[in-house]
């Protein structure tokens, strides 16, 4: 989320290019800010965007996570040592 607010949320790097450790400890973070009671409902509505598109993004590492997995233990079935797949992030 690049958009220009009086909040800080234009220092926030982009979700879609974070880690799942780095969008795990964030949304942490988030949720900690939240359950803290924001100063404002306009940092409360922030907060939660920040917050549902870290979960989503923690989601997709975890999906892509699961594919690598079930990937290779096809693999291992079929007598392959490696996957078909690239083998890169979500």
């Amino acid at each position: 989320m690049t958009t220009s607010s009086p909040h800080g949320a234009d220092r926030e790097p982009p979700v879609s290019g974070l880690g799942y450790e780095q969008a795990r400890d964030e949304l942490v973070e988030v949720v900690r800010r939240l359950e803290a009671g924001p100063s404002s409902l306009e940092e409360a509505l922030r907060l939660w965007e920040r917050g549902e598109a870290l979960a989503a993004r923690c989601q997709e590492w975890l999906d892509g996570a699961r594919r690598r997995i079930d990937e290779l233990v096809a693999a291992r079935e079929r007598g392959q040592e490696e996957p078909q797949g690239d083998g890169s992030g979500p």
